[in-house]
């Protein structure tokens, strides 16, 4: 009982983190920003804007561009598995977060000023948040959720030997076991 109690106020407060979560990230994401360099191009080739920000000679630029692709979507891979049992799991993750990335980078392509679509901040923003559910999430996840028990597995029966019923024909090799066991067979045959 207490325990379901807990499930409960952690999956309401997990809820409450996530609104809190979202909200933070549509302003930081779907809000028009200036872009005086001109850097605002859109990308569909993986690894194109990685390289951009990795060949600039300033390493903050690309902390902070690359780190905070990684960290925007990463409370999704904690805070989902704590909301249900069902939201757990790599693959769910991954689908979910994708599915939500992608969202996101077709509106700011779309409708955001100063904004683009970029395949690289969906890629970056899936792994840190499977890098999140696998450090944090999925063990805070079956600490709230644990898996369901099954019951035992019990071992099977042995089978029941099967009654006779009425005279059966005797196999060929049932006969000539039964033939050996009665002292008649092929030695005493007459050559």
């Amino acid at each position: 009982m207490v325990r379901r109690i807990l499930r409960v106020l952690t999956a309401l407060v997990a809820i409450a983190a996530f609104g809190l979560f979202s909200y933070w990230a549509y302003r930081f994401t779907l809000t028009p920003v200036d872009d005086p360099h001109g850097w605002a191009v859109g990308n569909t080739k993986p690894g194109h804007t990685l390289q951009f920000y990795l060949d600039k000679p300033s390493i903050r630029e690309a902390v902070v561009a690359i780190g905070g692709n990684l960290a925007l979507l990463a409370p999704m891979g904690v805070l989902l598995p704590l909301i249900s049992r069902r939201l757990r799991g790599l693959f769910r993750i991954t689908f979910l977060v994708a599915l939500v990335s992608t969202g996101i980078e077709v509106v700011q392509g779309n409708l955001i000023s100063g904004r683009t679509f970029d395949v690289d901040d969906i890629i970056l923003n899936v792994a840190g948040a499977v890098i999140a559910y696998l450090v944090l999430g999925r063990g805070v996840g079956r600490w709230i959720h644990p898996p369901k028990r099954r019951g035992r597995v019990r071992a099977a029966a042995p089978p029941v030997p099967r009654a006779r019923s009425g005279a059966k024909k005797a196999s060929p090799a049932r006969a000539k076991r039964s033939s050996r066991a009665s002292g008649a067979g092929a030695r005493d045959a007459p050559r």
